[in-house]
């Protein structure tokens, strides 16, 4: 019997998380280009995958009434352009840290190539759509991964 075949995950380096994606056919427009929107999806998945790497359980937390994150500022610039088949390499680091935000920027890389860059600050929402602390728990452990380059 074989194992069950599970999605590969991302991985701390230091302060930085580390996410790799490889562009299909879907991502891409007429031209062969990837299409921009789907930077902003790779980059949810790897800060999902970073969360998940710090022990957060957005799942849990939203299951059981406390909230959930959404991204309340964002700023991406696109620098080259991402094709078919390519290996990309989400990085992620967390710049600042808030009682209820957490500021970070993530850039989107073929090998040495920047392909895209975003800062943006996620902030943990009540069900009702206020802000609210975050859990002291997920602030700890963000607190383990703050880059030492914070702003």
């Amino acid at each position: 019997m074989t194992s069950p075949l599970l999605p590969t995950g991302g991985r701390f380096d230091g302060s930085l998380h580390r996410y790799a994606v490889r562009v299909y056919y879907e991502d891409t427009d007429l031209s062969g280009v990837v299409y921009h929107a789907n930077y902003l999806r790779w980059f949810e998945r790897a800060r999902s995958d970073m969360l998940r790497s710090l022990g957060i359980d957005q799942r849990a937390a939203h299951e059981a009434g406390e909230g959930a994150w959404a991204v309340a500022d964002l700023a991406i610039k696109y620098r080259s352009p991402a094709r078919l088949d390519d290996d990309v390499l989400i990085e992620s680091t967390c710049v600042k840290l808030g009682a209820a935000s957490v500021e970070m920027r993530q850039r989107a890389l073929r090998g040495e190539t920047l392909l895209a860059e975003a800062q943006l600050r996620i902030g943990f929402v009540a069900p009702d759509g206020r802000p609210r602390r975050q859990p002291a728990g997920w602030c700890e452990a963000f607190a383990t991964v703050l880059s030492e380059r914070a702003a």
